[in-house]
């Protein structure tokens, strides 16, 4: 029988039940992949995550959706990161987890929020015609404006009512077998981007606020708008608050975060 204590924390944001809700298990030894993949499910949240404290170096941490591992994810690395400090290191106030696929990744706690140093993955310019037509139109009847492929697909619309008014057909993008980032310039003088993020074949239909989006967010929205320092607004139904910093081939992700409850699996 094991104990895995684990907390719920919402992450980019300040407010409870706002922000993107993750797992943090925080463990002494490794879990096989299995288990931790079951044990995703059973939280049935777009990411848990398992840090595994190494004595002798960085702790290990992994991320897994209820439907496989992932390669990088920002809500749960800033609430693993806001559980470490709270719970484990309260006399640090910068950690750097290891990584299986993004390798190292800084995170500074200040006295207003934590910081990520996370990569840039800017992504390449696509053509229109090579995203099936199906997507687009289980998104909106209006088209984007511009395509990029990242790990993410990344759909920019010339409105944000286009993006605020959004209700996907998420039957029609189970088809879909990616991520998909729609995202548009604001008026709201707080903001200078907001965005929604998609996920129908992953379990979660529609993530709240996603910090690896921004890795590929920031560096458009920077060369568009002429600024290495941004503040963004994912639009979901709980929203979320990103600040954001570009740094040659890096994105400094900034946000807040607060833990709901903590717990004790016992399997």
């Amino acid at each position: 029988m094991q104990n895995l204590k684990f907390w719920q924390v919402d992450a980019f944001t300040a407010k409870p039940f706002k922000g993107n809700p993750a797992a943090v298990f925080i463990l002494d030894e490794p879990l096989e992949d299995k288990l931790m993949l079951n044990i995703a499910k059973e939280m049935n949240l777009s990411e848990t995550a398992f840090l595994v404290l190494n004595p002798d170096s960085n702790p290990y941490l992994r991320w897994f959706t209820p439907m496989f591992e992932i390669d990088l994810c920002g809500h749960a690395t800033l609430a693993t990161a806001h559980v470490c400090f709270s719970e484990y290191f309260s006399s640090l106030n910068e950690i750097t987890f290891d990584t299986k696929y993004a390798g190292p990744l800084k995170v500074v706690k200040n006295d207003d929020y934590m910081t990520m140093d996370f990569p840039s993955r800017p992504g390449k310019v696509i053509r229109f015609n090579d995203v099936p037509n199906f997507v687009y139109k289980a998104l909106s009847n209006i088209n984007p404006i511009f395509v990029k492929q990242s790990r993410d697909l990344m759909l920019v619309y010339e409105n944000e009512e286009t993006i605020l008014n959004m209700a996907p057909d998420f039957n029609a993008l189970m088809k879909y077998d990616g991520f998909i980032i729609v995202t548009a310039k604001t008026k709201n003088t707080e903001f200078d981007f907001i965005s929604r993020f998609f996920c129908a074949s992953d379990g979660i239909q529609e993530d709240p606020v996603t910090g690896s989006a921004h890795s590929t967010l920031a560096p458009y929205w920077s060369e568009q708008l002429g600024k290495l320092v941004m503040s963004a607004y994912q639009a979901s139904e709980r929203g979320g608050v990103l600040y954001l910093k570009m740094n040659d081939d890096r994105v400094e992700i900034s946000g807040n975060a607060v833990t709901i409850f903590e717990g004790e699996m016992v399997i």
